[in-house]
């Protein structure tokens, strides 16, 4: 019989590396900043991450970092490791164990609406209307966010609620796959460029009211499915073009 943990860390290792593709491919990423992680275990103590430093447009299925935080000692000893990106991550995993996937970005108009005073994504479209109360919101920026404390601080800011707009700073979007949460991070950014195109030409803003932006933001809930098939359409479009990420 095949052991169905490994099979269950070659799938995440591959669906994790594809969305780290796809992302430098929509101009989302940030240098090589930025850090994408799918948990193992049921208490998200195990977790793979993407290497530290490593452009997302080349990163591997075998280039992902498996986390412990039951051996700590063995992460310190790892220079590809990011010391960010495991203090933020772990601590999201094993306190909120239904974000199985966590995504944080800091794409150009994300960031911008990130900025504002409030942060906020108003709902004037379908894909803004997505996130309509179902986004929290960190109005705490303090600099690089390096110690457990931020990271549980992070945590319990999400609450309820999946999706996180950090001031001044980007998004943390968590889901319960690697394609639900892409699809997530991909369409919050498109809808970031709407809601700050609309914002430039200087006429106010017309909101959808509140009855039809809860109503689309449950339409959203009920179509994961065409969330992962928005994901496996980018993979059939990375195997033909750079399958390399698979390896």
């Amino acid at each position: 019989m095949l052991d169905q943990t490994v099979l269950d860390e070659t799938r995440a290792r591959i669906d994790l590396a594809a969305a780290l593709r796809m992302t430098a491919r929509a101009n989302m990423h940030e240098a090589v900043a930025n850090h994408y992680s799918v948990a193992l275990s049921p208490d998200g103590m195990r977790f793979l991450i993407n290497p530290k430093w490593m452009h997302f447009a080349r990163v591997r299925a075998s280039d992902l970092i498996l986390v412990d935080m039951n051996d700590p000692d063995s992460q310190m000893r790892r220079p590809d490791l990011d010391t960010t990106a495991q203090v933020i991550h772990g601590q999201v995993h094993a306190r909120c164990p239904a974000a199985r996937v966590i995504m944080h970005l800091h794409p150009v108009m994300t960031t911008a609406l990130a900025s504002i005073d409030p942060p906020q994504m108003p709902a004037i479209d379908q894909n803004s209307a997505r996130y309509f109360n179902r986004l929290a919101v960190d109005l705490h920026y303090g600099g690089m966010a390096n110690s457990e404390e931020e990271g549980a601080r992070l945590a319990s800011l999400l609450g309820d609620k999946s999706r996180l707009l950090m001031g001044n700073h980007g998004i943390m979007i968590t889901a319960a796959t690697v394609g639900e949460a892409w699809d997530d991070i991909y369409t919050f950014d498109r809808a970031a460029q709407i809601v700050v195109g609309a914002m430039s030409t200087g006429r106010p803003l017309k909101y959808l009211s509140d009855e039809a932006a809860e109503q689309t933001a449950k339409d959203w809930e009920g179509i994961a499915s065409f969330s992962i098939r928005h994901f496996e359409e980018m993979k059939l479009i990375l195997d033909k073009e750079c399958p390399d990420y698979r390896d």
